[in-house]
C-alpha cells in the first residue's frame, strides 16, 4: 500500500514538474517573442524616425539648396538689371554727349570748311595773280614783238622795242628769283607785282614780323634794284 502511494505520489509529482516545465517553456516562448516584438517595433521605429530624420534633412538640405538657389538668382538678376541699366546709362549718357558735342562737331566742321575755303580762296588768289601777272607780260611781250616785226617803224623805235622786250624779260626773271627766295624763307606763297618802279609784295602769312619784312625788303631791294621806300609788303 505505501508503495503504491509513492508510485501515486512519484507519477503525480513527474506530472507536476511537465506542467511547470510546459508553463515555464511556454513563459520563456511568449516572453521570447515579446522581446522580438519589442525589438521589431523598436528597429521600425528607429527605421521611421531615422527615415523621417533624414526626410527632414533631405528636405532641409533642399529648402536650404532652393533658398541658396533662389538667392543666387535674385542676386544675378539684380547684377543684371544693375548692368542693364549701366548699359541704357552708359547709351543714354553717348547719346547725350553725341547731342552735346553734335553743335561742337558742327563748329568744328564748319571750321574745317572754313579753314579749307580759306585755304582754296588763298590758292585761287595767288595762282590767279600770277597768272593775270604772266598775261600782261605776254601781250606786252607781243605788242613789242608786232612793232619790230613791222616794215613800217624807224631804227629808233626798233631799238626801243628791243630794250622793252629785254626790261620785260629781266624783269619777269628777277620777280621769279626773288619770289622763290623769299618762299625759301618759308612763306607759303607769294606774288610780286611790279608797275614803274614800285613794287607790290603780297605774301601768303596771318601775320608778318618786323624781321621777316626787312628778309623781304632785302631780297626785293636786291634782285629787282629798287629803294626800300618803293616797296610796299602786305600779308593775305
Amino acid at each position: 500500500m505505501y508503495i503504491s502511494c509513492k508510485k501515486g505520489m512519484m507519477k503525480a509529482l513527474k506530472r507536476n514538474q511537465i506542467v511547470i516545465f510546459a508553463i515555464a517553456l511556454m513563459l520563456i516562448t511568449a516572453g521570447y517573442l515579446n522581446y522580438t516584438m519589442q525589438s521589431e517595433e523598436t528597429a521600425q521605429t528607429s527605421g521611421m524616425v531615422e527615415n523621417e530624420e533624414i526626410a527632414g534633412i533631405g528636405d532641409a538640405k533642399l529648402v536650404s539648396s532652393n533658398n541658396v538657389w533662389a538667392e543666387n538668382l535674385v542676386s544675378n538678376n539684380s547684377v543684371n538689371n544693375m548692368v542693364s541699366s549701366v548699359a541704357e546709362n552708359a547709351t543714354s549718357n553717348n547719346i547725350v554727349t553725341n547731342s552735346a558735342s553734335s553743335p561742337n562737331d558742327e563748329n568744328s566742321n564748319n571750321v574745317e570748311e572754313t579753314s579749307a575755303q580759306v585755304s582754296a580762296d588763298l590758292d585761287k588768289y595767288f595762282a590767279e595773280s600770277k597768272l593775270e601777272r604772266e598775261k600782261m607780260y605776254s601781250e606786252m611781250l607781243e605788242s613789242y614783238q608786232t612793232i619790230l616785226a613791222s616794215s613800217n617803224i624807224s631804227a629808233e623805235q626798233k631799238s626801243s622795242s628791243q630794250a622793252e622786250i629785254s626790261n620785260i624779260n629781266s624783269q619777269k626773271n628777277a620777280i621769279m628769283i626773288a619770289e622763290n627766295l623769299i618762299k625759301n624763307k618759308g612763306f607759303e606763297d607769294v606774288v610780286i607785282f611790279a608797275n614803274n618802279g614800285s613794287i607790290s609784295v603780297v605774301v601768303r602769312a596771318e601775320k608778318l614780323e618786323e624781321a621777316e619784312i626787312a628778309q623781304i625788303q632785302s631780297i626785293i631791294q636786291r634782285e629787282l634794284g629798287v629803294n626800300v621806300e618803293n616797296i610796299h609788303i602786305s600779308n593775305k
